[in-house]
């Protein structure tokens, strides 16, 4: 989507070796592309639709990016990020997406500006007929399992999708994806029972399908409340008490603590 060069402009000493600079410079190379809703922006849409291109931008990978405080000190991070994961997340030029040695904000202004340019990209698409699915890439950069796929979601809004779009995005069209749309993905008669069950409607709220719920004050009360989170998750018609499940969970980091103290 280069119109005016053929190759990113990137500084002359680039090390393609050093992941702080390949993330660094990544957050200026949107703005080298084509404006949107020019001809090569809107040929780039057709061309993937041609090919019957699926789209899994997994946003939320990214996010520390503009936001690294953010992300290394969201919610979860201390009943449920082991500490071994938590450690790997820190700066070390040895790991793989362990980067932020340096992090200005500068850096994080330039993919502020990248994710607005990419997420129009990814909702022109989509409102053009093209198929988005949702993924995480949960594992590096401060993003943690589970936690990971629902603040996908949330990004998905941000990226102009309509709640019941998101929830397309991570249902059937994931399983349009992987050829599986007879079996998974809608529920319907003769496809296997996946399900979560949740208090609270999450369309109008994806944070209520967080673990650890979503913060809340009772006006009745006054109190601060944490409400939602899955209830049970029903996978190939076996039910599973998730909140249970998130309790062995925090049983293990929690002991995992304990073993690393002095």
């Amino acid at each position: 989507m280069l119109t005016d060069r053929t190759i990113q402009d990137y500084p002359a000493d680039y090390n393609y070796s050093d992941e702080q600079w390949r993330f660094g410079e990544a957050g200026n190379l949107w703005k080298q592309s084509a404006e949107r809703g020019s001809e090569t922006w809107q040929a780039t849409i057709d061309e993937l639709l041609d090919l019957n291109f699926t789209l899994v931008p997994t946003f939320t990978i990214y996010e520390a990016n503009r936001d690294v405080m953010r992300e290394r000190n969201a919610d979860w991070h201390d009943d449920y990020t082991l500490p071994a994961l938590m450690r790997f997340f820190e700066p070390d030029p040895r790991l793989h997406g362990s980067y932020h040695f340096d992090w200005t904000t500068g850096m994080e202004v330039a993919w502020r500006d990248n994710f607005r340019r990419w997420m129009s990209f990814i909702n022109d698409f989509k409102n053009a007929g093209g198929r988005v699915a949702a993924g995480s890439d949960s594992g590096f950069i401060y993003k943690l399992f589970g936690f990971g796929y629902i603040r996908e979601l949330e990004m998905l809004q941000e990226a102009g999708f309509h709640p019941l779009e998101v929830v397309q995005a991570a249902t059937r069209n994931g399983a349009e994806l992987l050829g599986m749309e007879h079996e998974i993905g809608a529920i319907s008669p003769g496809k296997r029972a996946d399900i979560v069950l949740v208090e609270g409607n999450p369309v109008s709220n994806f944070k209520l399908l967080y673990g650890t719920g979503h913060m809340k004050l009772n006006r009745d009360t006054g109190a601060i409340e944490r409400v939602g989170g899955v209830s049970y998750t029903v996978k190939d018609g076996v039910v599973y008490d998730a909140k249970a499940l998130l309790s062995d969970v925090r049983d293990m980091v929690s002991k995992a603590r304990e073993a690393e103290t002095p």
